[in-house]
């Protein structure tokens, strides 16, 4: 389980230094994250470990993230957030 200082640390590393990426990361880790399985939790705190211009790949669903995990967080992101 995520302590209040973990969450507090992703909503800080879900700031990225791209636009498109904070529109997509930042209500994802806002409003979803706390309600999530602790395996998506630890899924997403992987995928935060990606650079930019992966994460951005990734999220725009240009190129299929390598690892299976990451594979299974993405589009949760996407359905979450564009569900909101």
């Amino acid at each position: 389980m995520f302590s209040e200082l973990d969450y507090r640390r992703l909503c800080w590393h879900s700031r990225r230094g791209m636009l498109e990426l904070d529109l997509l990361l930042m209500p994802f880790v806002q409003h979803h994250f706390k309600a999530l399985d602790l395996e998506y939790q630890l899924l997403y705190k992987q995928l935060l470990e990606s650079e930019d211009q992966d994460l951005f790949s990734w999220l725009m669903l240009r190129v299929d993230p390598p690892d299976r995990g990451l594979g299974k967080i993405v589009p949760l992101i996407l359905e979450k957030v564009t569900r909101s």
